[in-house]
Formats: structure tokens, sequence, C-alpha cells
């Protein structure tokens, strides 16, 4: 029997070509002004740096989290469940993008598509994380200034 409902890898890579394809039309074809060459290779240059900085600052705040979280845990039914799971997903999304940049950092100093594709898996889960949070300001604000900024630099990594 053949299981019709279980997505296949195939299908999400070809998802996030297509909206890879869709922003790519919108941040850079149609987008109201392009970042001047010059700032684009800055970007390029620094971009390594903060997010390898933006790493290692991320890795003591992850070790608080899961100490807080023992402790906090008996407590967490005074919140309410709510309160709970917003905790745990935070959590979670936290390592996720976490371990995404720290992939990214070596394809980012070697300007490779493989870094760039990091950096941009890792902010999609931000914006899934925002949704999922009702962060409606970092969701607009955040993401969009992100993502034009990722598929302006794109065409700088092969």
């Amino acid at each position: 029997m053949v299981d019709t409902q279980s997505p296949k890898t195939g299908d999400m890579g070809a998802s996030l070509g297509k909206l890879e394809t869709t922003l790519e039309e919108y941040l850079v074809k149609k987008a109201p002004f392009a970042i001047p060459t010059g700032i684009k290779d800055f970007i390029v240059m620094i971009a390594p740096w903060f997010t390898l900085i933006g790493v290692i600052m991320s890795i003591p705040a992850v070790l608080v989290v899961f100490g807080l979280g023992a402790i906090v845990a008996p407590m967490a039914f005074l919140g309410g469940a709510q309160a709970g799971a917003a905790f745990s997903l935070s959590i979670i999304f936290l390592i996720i993008t976490l371990v995404l940049n720290a992939l990214a950092i070596p394809g980012l100093f070697k300007r490779l598509r493989s870094g760039w594709n990091f950096v941009f898996y890792a902010t999609l889960v931000g914006v899934v994380q925002n949704i999922i949070v009702f962060n409606l300001g970092g969701l607009i604000i955040g993401s969009v200034i992100g993502l034009y900024v990722l598929f302006q630099v794109k065409e700088r990594y092969k």
C-alpha cells in the first residue's frame, strides 16, 4: 500500500525552491532599490564574523535556558500550559537556529552557496517562530529586512 499522505523529501526541496524563486523575484528583481555593490561586498566580508560571534554568544544563553528550564519546570503550572509550551518552543527554535547558523559559518567564509543556504534556512526558522509566538513586529520588520539583505547578497555566493 502506498502512503500518499506523508510528504517526501523531494517535495520539501521543491517547495523551498519555489519559495526561494518567489522571494528572489520580489526582493531582488522587483525591489525598489538594490544595495550598492560596495556595500554588498562589505556585508559578505563581515557576515561570517557576525554569524560566528552570534553563535558563540548564543551558546551560554542555551546553557542558561536549560538550567532555568530545570529550575522553572516544577513551577510551570503556575503560568499555565501555554506558558510552558511557548517556553519549550522558543528553546527548540533557538537550538535549531543556532545549529543552522553554526553550519553556515564555514560556507560563509568560503563564500559558498551552502553557507548562504544555511543562513536562509535559519531565517525561515525565525519566520516560523515569529508566526507561532505571534511576534508580528519581528516577523514584519526583522524577517523582511533580513531576507531582503540575504537575497541582495545571494549572487556573491557560488
